[in-house]
């Protein structure tokens, strides 16, 4: 019966039933196109060797057998990885998964995308997945799956720290290989002094000279080797003497520049900056005089590994006279700024590059490089322990770095909402300054809680909670998803404290999404219906009955649960955007139409995930709506009346289950122009006013004189 159920569930919103994930038998082609076998599983973590011969081509090996780390649901995503013997994946394959998300909604082939992202990736790359704009230097980045956020992030680690482990086991790779230089730090705190030539000595100031010979014996062989070359008595000039050293350590800049130039250059520095020095005598400038305002020093730049380094002209500073003792003389000293995006590391050996450049043509030139090494003493840095820096701490430590800025918006904007709950009298006596802040909330809830950060809440959530509790529980799981865990933290103290409106009238974004279109239709004065109040009435228990048959289902099956769980529009509207199949689009559009006629239909008879919080929230430990007059309800019923989703019984009783707090009933409450009772205050105060200013004029009432009139005799 269950599966007709929800066979016919399906049918009705137009899907078919979603393929499972693929078997576990895909062929080994897929992986290693030119292996013809494949060997047993062995080792730990059990991997097989795939065979060309009796060629190792590889290794295969399925992530739950090296990291089970757990997704959305609680169970891990098992996937089979190719990994060929340069440490590279060649293939990745979802074999099985219990995400919710996924079974409904979401078509598998987004899933297929985003593992085959990975194909070509080392083991040695730091790969995450693009959670936000902001992209971290020293980081690849794939695209996330909308909607799925917390379930590929963990597909993510389980692929790299799995391929990791097997490669390391298997011996494809050694420990040291597979490690990733961590910067080192300055020791600010260390300071010798020392003269020009112990600098040198130590190797805090590298040194290249070039003569003119050493440049004509460089491009020799090349198009220019008989052009501007010197003659015999000039081969021994010098071309360059080009010193180099970084400032940072005390011991070099202090020494070098002096106290004061020292200290005023390290203020001029943000963090993670660093100050190179050049200098230099001889015929050639490392500046050079094509240099322009906007450009780039194209004569030489700064190399660390891979990395390369060109400065631009905000990036130079001009360099004081030099106060260590022995320097030497020299022709320019310029000091060059390296940005904090390079990733510079001071501790490790970099060089400076220096390119000659000579006219072959009237378009073309020929170049040499030549490098000035240097190699940091060891004693000005603090070196942190080496290795992958993601693999020693929890991985939604790492999502939240990712997440900041979407954290500090939702941060921020529920503090306005605090404030606005904590001081709710003040604003009901403001009706213009309330309506206009409820209504840019209710925007800002639709447009980046809803349709930017996806974090929409469902009953889902709740049957997840439930099921971790029962089973087992991880707050690591929930931590995934930033915005969801800081709604839900900030959903459950609001419920002791204000009760459920608090959620479905400020920050559910279906639910604002109605009532924006249900003001935008009162606008445009489309007619509004309601049904009668014992009809309403017994509405309201149809979205407990939803809720507790979910429930029953989940607790058989969270998957299934899921499934039902789609009579929530939130999927389809706010998380997928309207982008799902036409039965899903249908549904959800239906309820938006049907609320530019009946306020927030769907949230006052339907939304389980409304019924879930107004359990809990029978415990508030407060009443903050404020109904104390005698009048209220009996005769008065304005408030009844104008209460939108109708939570005011006719009695006069605010029903704390059905509110949306949406404070429209403390706007009557304090307006002295409809409250009855505060209109009887109003006329009060107001005929008080008149009598004390009467009195106050020194005559009360007008005098009237009246002249008595005295009939005169009349002439006969």
């Amino acid at each position: 019966m269950r599966q007709l159920v929800r066979s016919l569930l399906l049918v009705l919103l137009g899907l078919v039933p979603v393929a499972a994930a693929e078997s576990a038998g895909a062929t080994l082609e897929r992986f290693f196109p030119e292996a013809d076998r494949l060997g047993e599983v062995r080792g730990d973590p059990p991997a097989a060797i795939a065979y060309r011969a009796d060629e190792p081509l590889g290794l295969l090996f399925e992530t739950n057998d090296v990291a089970p780390i757990p997704a959305y649901s609680g169970e891990p995503v098992n996937m089979r990885v190719g990994l060929d013997q340069a440490g590279r994946i060649t293939g990745v394959q979802v074999l099985e998964h219990s995400e919710p998300i996924m079974l409904v909604g979401i078509p598998e082939s987004r899933l297929v995308d985003f593992v085959e992202q990975y194909l070509g990736r080392s083991i040695q790359d730091r790969v995450r997945v693009g959670l936000s704009p902001r992209k971290r230097e020293g980081y690849e980045y794939v695209d996330a799956v909308s909607g799925a956020t917390v379930t590929v992030v963990v597909m993510a680690e389980a692929i790299m720290r799995g391929a990791r482990e097997v490669a390391l086991a298997h011996g494809l790779v050694d420990a040291g290989s597979l490690q990733v230089m961590r910067s080192a730090t300055v020791r600010d705190e260390l300071f010798e002094t020392k003269d020009w030539s112990s600098l040198r000595e130590v190797g805090a100031v590298g040194h290249m000279h070039l003569t003119r010979g050493d440049v004509d014996q460089a491009f020799s062989g090349t198009a220019a080797e008989n052009v501007d070359t010197a003659a015999a008595e000039s081969v021994d000039e010098t071309f360059i003497d080009l010193y180099a050293a970084h400032l940072n350590p005390p011991t070099v800049g202090r020494n070098l520049l002096g106290e004061d130039a020292y200290q005023r250059l390290m203020d001029r520095l943000d963090e993670d900056e660093h100050a190179l020095l050049l200098m230099a005598s001889g015929v050639y400038s490392f500046k050079g005089s094509g240099f322009v305002r906007g450009g780039i020093f194209d004569r030489f730049q700064l190399l660390q590994e891979d990395r390369s380094i060109q400065f631009l002209d905000r990036d130079l500073v001009r360099a004081p006279p030099l106060q260590v003792e022995g320097s030497p003389t020299v022709s320019e000293r310029d000091i060059f700024i390296v940005r904090a995006e390079h990733g510079f590391d001071p501790g490790r050996p970099w060089e400076v590059e220096l390119l000659v450049r000579r006219q072959v043509g009237a378009l073309d030139s020929a170049f040499v490089n030549f490098h000035l090494e240097v190699t940091p003493p060891e004693a000005f840095f603090d070196y942190p322990e080496q290795g992958f820096p993601d693999d020693d701490r929890p991985l939604w430590v790492s999502v939240w770095e990712d997440r900041v800025v979407h954290v500090v918006v939702l941060g921020a904007g529920l503090v306005v909402l605090t404030l606005i709950l904590l001081f709710q009298d003040v604003l009901a006596r403001r009706p213009t300054l309330l309506h206009w802040l409820r209504t840019g909330f209710l925007i800002y809830t639709v447009v980046f809680i809803g349709w930017y950060a996806l974090a929409q809440l469902s009953v889902v959530n709740i049957f997840t909670f439930t099921n971790a509790i029962f089973t087992d529980f991880q707050w690591s799981t929930f931590l995934m998803d930033p915005m969801l865990f800081i709604l839900w933290s900030f959903v459950a103290a609001t419920l002791l404290l204000w009760g459920r409106g608090v959620y479905c009238g400020w920050l559910c974004p279906f639910g604002a999404a109605q009532e924006l279109i249900n003001e935008v239709s009162r606008k445009f004065r489309v007619p509004q219906f309601e049904l009668p109040w014992a009809v309403h009435e017994r509405l309201w228990a149809l979205k407990y009955l939803i809720l507790i048959g979910l429930f029953g289902v989940s607790l058989h099956s969270l998957s299934t649960a899921e499934v039902y769980a789609e009579v929530e529009p939130f999927k389809t509207a706010v998380t997928m955007q309207f982008q799902r199949e036409w039965g899903f689009v249908l549904y959800a559009a239906g309820l938006l139409v049907v609320s530019a006629f009946n306020r927030k239909f769907f949230c006052r008879y339907v939304c389980p995930l409304g019924a879930g919080l107004a359990i809990p929230a029978r415990i508030r430990l407060f009443d903050w709506l404020k109904r104390h007059r005698n009048d209220c309800g009996s005769p008065c019923q304005i408030c009844a009346n104008e209460c939108e989703v109708r939570a005011i019984h006719p009695d006069g009783r605010i029903n704390a289950n059905e509110c949306h707090h949406c404070l429209d009933c403390q706007v009557t409450y304090w307006n002295d122009r409809k409250c009855p009772p505060m209109v009887k205050q109003r006329k009060r105060r107001e005929r008080s006013a008149r009598t004390a200013s009467g009195a106050g004029s020194g005559n009360q009432f007008p005098v009237i004189r009246v002249q008595k009139r005295v009939p005169t005799e009349t002439a006969v």
